[in-house]
């Protein structure tokens, strides 16, 4: 993940490009934070008039799923300004400076070509969405769907303004590889057509996988690979693509994100994950490793809070990395474990993927929300011993806190420690929906921060707004095109191909949760969690229940597996997000995390051989 190519212009842009690149992020910053206060002030409503005064509001779903795909929208624009978009930068690093400029041209012409194919399209299947009337509140669907095209069209204008920043050099040459490579799949349509299936190996896996690793941003590669093949192979109008990217963008439980995303940084705003893991700190930052096992235990508190693993790494890392650093540690050694540490908490409550894999395996919210912890807490095991066995932290002189010190860094810590409970509560005991629930956390955390914590920077809040919107789009866009990638691939027959290789290998329920687990540490590195979990959940759930395997078993299996490819390098996207947060270049901890994803993989195996990590509380 990188912010480099794609960053509003600053010293030496013409000063007309400066003034337009202004202008066109207010255009589209102040509607995004507006967006975002609206989420959380219509679901907040809605939580308290049905548990409050018993009166649902029926019409609150559908104003939230309105304003939720504008959000995603806008936000991914602002993402695209700010160069927050998912990058892949590994290769480019270590290219000399021309090559690194064409990679650069390239990232930003990527996004442009493939919303410039995709805008009318875009714009005609908002328009088809005219006659869809909501069922409450009777407005014509097209209100909804014209974020799609409207933030593709703000998207093209800031690609054009960085395109006009460019040297024509690196341009010219980019124009001309993408022409030669249209022209090439062009003249190549009836070889295509003629090998099958094997076409799909050119489009996701040669060009996605170039395009990755040449640094375009991987949202728009996954976009543009998926449009090519539906060009090349004639198999459905592009309308199609717009549909399912709005599909995956705008399903309500993902309205979670950007609300989770928020808690996260308004608890690290008003002090209060800084209470946490001070508290950790004052128990086991004497010992050798110890703030690395404070590192593990505030992630595991903080993703009782946020949802979100990227939130929850962005609350946790400013408040303890600078510590780590002083007392020795390596930098990559650092975001190896935040990044491990990311992986392993994938199953903790609220996750994202956990919401995700209720809704469309069809298995109790309540009932994952139960049997993630222990999962997590084995992982945390596994990790712990690890970090132990590698930490370099200098702890001669460390004196050990005394108990009025940590009774009185209890005491501090004790409101914030208690909102994790209240988020889990709330679920638990039907106050609010997992999507609703961090509306609750806020409504607490600003009280909470505004009076008992007293560090409420109320002009931290529009750029933490701006900042959520920025983060949520760029997460919800790279759902949204994988989403039509999955459908590309549905249709082609790969995913039922796969699902039915997957059911053949021997050894039963054994060999099954096996090959699962290969198949989603795969899964979880190329597609990200949850546009996998859509895709192939539907396929295998029943093939495991029909196995023996119980669904909430191998719901924890799957996500865990899935948590591991998304923190592995070189591909996954979680992995560069832990970099980002850090500040840490890529490549420092890239040797560094294979110890740590070793244990993950072995906690993983016994989690999956013993079930009772799993489901031995849900009885």
């Amino acid at each position: 993940m990188d912010a480099h190519a794609l960053r509003a212009p600053r010293e030496g842009a013409a000063p007309l490009l400066a003034r337009a690149d202004a202008w066109l992020g207010h255009l589209i910053e102040v509607p995004a934070a507006i967006a975002v206060v609206a989420e959380v002030v219509i679901l907040l409503t809605s939580v308290t008039s049905r548990f409050a005064f018993d009166h649902p509001l029926d019409w609150s779903d559908e104003l939230a799923s309105i304003v939720f795909l504008w959000l995603a929208s806008l936000g991914s624009a602002v993402a695209l300004r700010r160069g927050t978009h998912m990058r892949m930068t590994a290769l480019v690093a270590r290219l000399g400076k021309r090559g690194r400029a064409s990679c650069e041209a390239l990232a930003i012409a990527v996004p442009c070509l493939f919303l410039l194919i995709m805008l009318w399209p875009m714009s005609q299947y908002a328009q088809q969405q005219w006659v869809v009337l909501t069922p409450a509140l009777s407005w014509h669907d097209s209100w909804r769907a014209a974020a799609v095209p409207a933030g593709a069209a703000l998207m093209i204008a800031v690609s054009l303004l960085r395109l006009a920043e460019l040297g024509w050099r690196p341009l010219l040459g980019v124009v001309v590889a993408l022409g030669a490579l249209a022209a090439l799949l062009w003249v190549g349509v009836p070889a295509l057509a003629a090998i099958g299936n094997w076409n799909l190996l050119v489009f996701f896996a040669l060009l996605l996988g170039v395009a990755v690793l040449l640094g375009a941003p991987i949202a728009f590669a996954f976009g543009l690979a998926t449009v090519a093949y539906l060009l090349c192979t004639g198999s459905a109008p592009l309308q199609v693509v717009s549909g399912r990217m709005d599909e995956g963008m705008s399903s309500l439980i993902l309205l979670a994100v950007p609300l989770f995303i928020l808690l996260g940084h308004l608890v690290e705003m008003t002090g209060m994950a800084k209470a946490m893991v001070d508290f950790l700190a004052s128990l086991l930052g004497h010992v050798r490793g110890g703030l690395s096992y404070v590192l593990l235990g505030a992630m595991l508190l903080v993703s009782g809070i946020s949802g979100a693993k990227t939130a929850d790494m962005a609350a946790v890392a400013p408040v303890l990395l600078p510590g780590m650093k002083k007392r020795g540690n390596d930098e990559g050694e650092m975001i190896a474990l935040l990044a491990a540490t990311g992986a392993m908490s994938e199953t903790i409550p609220p996750s994202l993927v956990l919401i995700t894999i209720g809704s469309v395996a069809g298995i109790s919210i309540s009932a994952l929300f139960t049997a993630g912890i222990l999962p997590g807490v084995v992982l945390a095991l596994a990790l712990a011993i690890v970090a132990r066995q590698r930490s370099r932290e200098v702890v001669a002189g460390m004196r050990r806190a005394s108990g009025r010190e940590i009774l009185r860094s209890f005491g501090i810590a004790f409101p914030a420690l208690l909102l994790p409970l209240l988020v889990r509560a709330a679920v638990v005991g039907g106050v609010a929906t997992a999507t609703e629930v961090s509306t609750i956390g806020i409504a607490y955390t600003l009280v909470i921060g505004s009076l008992l914590y007293r560090r409420m920077n109320w002009r931290r809040l529009y750029p933490a707004l701006v900042a959520t919107a920025a983060l949520s789009g760029a997460i919800l866009f790279i759902i949204g095109t994988a989403t039509a990638m999955a459908w590309a691939l549905t249709q082609s027959g790969f995913s039922a191909s796969l699902a039915q290789m997957m059911t053949s290998v021997p050894g039963g329920r054994w060999g099954f949760l096996g090959i699962s687990i290969v198949t989603f540490i795969v899964l979880g590195s190329v597609l990200e969690g949850i546009p996998a979990m859509v895709l192939f959940a539907p396929l295998l759930f029943p093939v495991a229940r029909e196995l023996g395997i119980h669904e909430v078993h191998y719901a924890m299996v799957v996500i865990l597996a899935m948590g591991i490819g998304l923190f592995a390098p070189p591909f996954g996207l979680g992995y560069y997000a832990a970099c980002t947060i850090g500040g840490v270049s890529p490549d420092a901890a890239m040797t560094r995390i294979w110890p740590y994803l070793g244990a993950l993989l072995l906690g993983l195996l016994v989690v999956a051989a013993v079930p009772w990590i799993s489901i031995g509380f849900l009885h």
